[in-house]
């Protein structure tokens, strides 16, 4: 049972922080340079990765697959949002 909640948890984290990423990328980076570059979606999911480790090492109920969730939720919400940027935006 236990394991279903961390399970649970990771995958909520990991939908969350792909449309976070994928809508701040797209709405805020989308005049600048580094939203060009090809692998800025495999840095920012290292780097969200890396950050989160410490944090849910400490948490109960959560372990490494959640900072993974997160890491690969940011990094395709990144790569996406990159994608998107060139489109226009509807509705703001």
């Amino acid at each position: 049972m236990i394991g279903l909640i961390g399970l649970a948890v990771a995958a909520g984290l990991g939908v969350v922080s792909h449309v976070k990423s994928r809508s701040f990328v797209q709405k805020r980076l989308r005049f600048t340079k580094i939203v060009e570059k090809p692998a800025i979606g495999v840095l920012a999911g290292l780097a969200a990765t890396f950050v989160a480790a410490p944090v849910v090492a400490v948490l109960p109920f959560v372990g490494a697959a959640t900072a993974i969730a997160i890491g690969a939720g940011v990094g395709t919400g990144v790569h996406l949002g990159a994608k998107d940027s060139d489109r226009p935006l509807i509705g703001d």
